[in-house]
């Protein structure tokens, strides 16, 4: 099912000091569906780096998310104080629809989201209604298995670039200083009219493109990144549509000027699911 590339996975991210106040950001890859009950090497990590994070950190107040499978005209945020697991998919074993991820919600903390994208001039809505999708509630089984930390999703507007999603991380940047997780939630790569499930070779194109944006990651070259579309071998071809790829920029911006990666997978998922996921925190 999948090839790995070696990755020394941080404890809690080594990337920054125990004495920094600010959590890290966080990009993940959350894969297919599957990845909920086939966690291949990607889990594992996720988990031992939940982990040391919740020890590093034990006044953790909850994980802002923002998933690609919850677009929206305009930027919406999850309100609920117990948001249900959404299978929004069709055609996976039994045993992936038997799944729930009960994590709370947290209506104080999406109130503090909406006022920060207000100030920063993003319209911004509240949704009570809203379930958990897959792109946050499968990597969120895998980082926190206990469903124990309170969780505010956030919606991705459909006429988003870059820019647009790095704006909506800056603008939550500061709660990293407030004992709150921010992480995107997507994919290095996601183009699944290539998709043929079981296990193969990582096609060429998808490990070209995901060492050019490590390499560019590792340059902190924001320009570069933010010109993708452009710039990246095989850009077009990782990603037809390019939402899953939008929550790298709201990691990005919710990182800050200056960032340093610590990546916790490179794994390739079916030849064509680029698994990278990595934590985002202060230059050092």
């Amino acid at each position: 099912m999948s090839a790995v590339l070696p990755v020394t996975v941080p404890a809690a991210t080594a990337s920054a000091s125990s004495a920094s106040p600010q959590l890290p950001a966080l990009f993940v890859s959350h894969g297919a569906p599957l990845f909920a009950i086939e966690a291949g090497e990607t889990g594992p990590a996720l988990t031992h780096w939940g982990q040391a994070l919740r020890a590093r950190f034990p006044g953790l107040r909850g994980v802002v998310i923002l998933s690609p499978h919850w677009m929206a005209p305009s930027i919406e945020v999850m309100e609920g104080a117990a948001p249900a697991t959404w299978h929004d998919f069709g055609g996976f074993p039994p045993a992936l629809y038997a799944l729930r991820y009960p994590a709370p919600g947290a209506p104080a903390l999406a109130g503090e989201v909406l006022a920060q994208l207000r100030a920063a001039g993003l319209e911004a809505r509240g949704n009570a209604q809203r379930p958990f999708d897959h792109g946050a509630w499968v990597p969120l089984m895998h980082l926190f298995p206990a469903a124990d930390v309170p969780v505010v999703q956030v919606a991705l507007p459909v006429a988003a670039g870059p820019a647009q999603a790095y704006a909506m991380g800056a603008a939550l940047r500061g709660l990293r200083a407030q004992g709150v997780l921010v992480a995107g939630s997507g994919s290095m790569t996601h183009n699944l009219y290539e998709f043929g499930g079981g296990e193969q070779a990582p096609a060429p194109y998808v490990q070209a493109f995901s060492r050019w944006v490590e390499d560019a990651m590792q340059r902190q070259d924001l320009p570069a990144l933010l010109d993708y579309r452009r710039q990246a071998p095989h850009a077009q071809r990782a990603h037809p549509t390019e939402e899953h790829f939008l929550p790298l920029f709201f990691a990005l911006g919710a990182a800050g000027e200056a960032w340093q990666a610590d990546y916790l997978s490179r794994e390739v998922m079916y030849g064509m699911l680029a698994m990278d996921s990595f934590t985002l925190d202060a230059a050092v």
